[in-house]
């Protein structure tokens, strides 16, 4: 699995979904980009990727498209409509990409390339640090003052526990 961050311009989103989709067939590779401010640092796509793994392999998957479901893991929602906040809007996005090759055909390698050319990324690395806007992530997955104030947990913990909990709401 591989984590990019970038300064993406979206000209078109359905044009740019499609862009994806595209090179992850070309590379055998399962591509989801995400609105940075939404991503709690590097183990929150990571925990969202094997939950939907899972939900896919135990036929619980709500999405047919395996990088939708991340999606849906990654905003702890089950509604598509819903979890599509976290995604790339038209204009100028900061975003993280998940790039995820699950069999050996993957060109993982291939695939950065790939999407550093077509979609002229700028500042693309990976991902090692919390970028997340705090206030937004609390809002958007509903994270109380009080609730932080009851816990040693990080900001960053208590997203990925709402990723989690998102097998037991099903």
């Amino acid at each position: 699995m591989e984590l990019l961050e970038a300064t993406i311009v979206v000209d078109d989103v359905d044009a740019f979904v499609e862009t994806l989709a595209e090179i992850g067939e070309e590379y055998d590779c399962t591509i989801q980009a995400f609105d940075a401010r939404y991503i709690a640092g590097r183990e929150h796509v990571e925990r969202a990727r094997t939950l939907a793994d899972r939900a896919i392999e135990r036929g619980e998957n709500v999405a047919r498209d395996r990088s939708v479901e991340i999606l849906l893991y990654a905003a702890g929602r089950r509604q598509i409509n819903d979890a599509l906040e976290m995604g790339l809007e038209a204009g100028d996005n900061e975003a993280v990409v998940l790039i995820d090759g699950q069999r050996e055909s993957a060109d993982e390698a291939g695939t950065v390339t790939a999407l550093r050319e077509r979609l002229e990324l700028t500042a693309g690395q990976t991902l090692a640090t919390e970028h997340a806007d705090e206030t937004l992530l609390r809002e958007f997955f509903d994270i109380g003052a009080a609730e932080l104030a009851a816990t040693d947990a990080s900001l960053a913990e208590l997203v990925r526990e709402r990723v989690a909990l998102l097998d037991v709401e099903k």
